[in-house]
Order: structure tokens, then C-alpha cells, then sequence
């Protein structure tokens, strides 16, 4: 069996020259965004933070209390600009589908490629606004979300 190189690892000695990694690929610094809201009888979009343009999205975790009978929470973004000026349209769901809110719990989004882990902010300036969706029914509580990226 041969050995195979990541693009990564490519990069750091295989090229000749050597080819650049990016901080988000390699000893980038790792930040975390963190916000709550407490929910007073509603169903709503929640603008949580923005993360900022060329951030990778390592991890995101979501917790929150007893929402109400159907509630449910889903993780997302509003809409906003892409770096090359073109719209993005809403996506609740991005990053964890709606699932239940009925019972406390803390539980994670963005847990693979498909739902945007390692995934690479596309923003203007003002970033990308991260959004808890919740609905199916009124609900009632705190929710929060937290969310480690790397950027430089």
C-alpha cells in the first residue's frame, strides 16, 4: 500500500516550492460565539451573532430549556450578502434540521459536512447572521447557541 498525502499536508512538504496553508487550515486561532435569548410565548427567527467572512465553522452546540409541548428548534442563517455582493437566502435549517424543544437539552449543529461543518463563511463586510429557528408551536425559555470557528 502506497502512502497519499492530504492537500493539506501537500502543501506543507510535498510541493516544490512549498505552497501557503491558510489559517483556517493550519495554526489559525480558534474563537467562539456565544449568545441566548429568552423566548416569551412566540415562534421566531432568532438572529443569534454573526460570524464574520472567511471564518470556518468548526462546532456548534445549541441548548435549551423546556421550550413548550411541539416546539421545535432548528439552526440556521438570515439572509445576508455574499462577499461578491450577490443575496443568500435564508436557510433555517443549515446547520441542524428542527427537532423537538419539548425537554431540556443540549445538543449539537453543524455535526457534519452535509450540515455545514469545516464549512467556510461567504459574507460581506456585516458577516453571516447564525439564527435558531423556533416553531411548531408558541414557545417559552432560554436558548442558546455557541459556536467555535477559526478565521486567522
Amino acid at each position: 500500500m502506497g502512502t497519499v498525502y492530504s492537500v493539506q499536508k501537500t502543501k506543507w512538504d510535498q510541493n516544490s516550492p512549498k505552497t501557503a496553508i491558510k489559517p483556517i487550515e493550519h495554526k489559525g486561532r480558534v474563537r467562539s460565539s456565544y449568545a441566548n435569548y429568552v423566548a416569551a410565548t412566540e415562534q421566531s427567527d432568532i438572529e443569534m451573532f454573526n460570524l464574520p467572512n472567511g471564518a470556518r465553522i468548526l462546532t456548534m452546540e445549541v441548548a435549551h430549556a423546556a421550550l413548550g409541548s411541539s416546539t421545535t428548534l432548528s439552526v440556521g442563517y438570515a439572509a445576508h450578502t455574499k462577499a461578491d455582493g450577490t443575496a443568500q437566502a435564508v436557510d433555517v435549517d443549515e446547520f441542524k434540521a428542527a427537532a423537538a424543544s419539548t425537554g431540556v437539552a443540549v445538543t449539537g449543529a453543524a455535526l457534519t459536512e452535509a450540515l455545514g461543518r469545516y464549512s467556510v463563511v461567504d459574507a460581506d463586510d456585516t458577516g453571516m447572521p447564525v439564527t435558531v429557528s423556533l416553531a411548531g408551536a408558541n414557545g417559552t425559555g432560554t436558548i442558546s447557541l455557541q459556536c467555535t470557528w477559526v478565521l486567522d
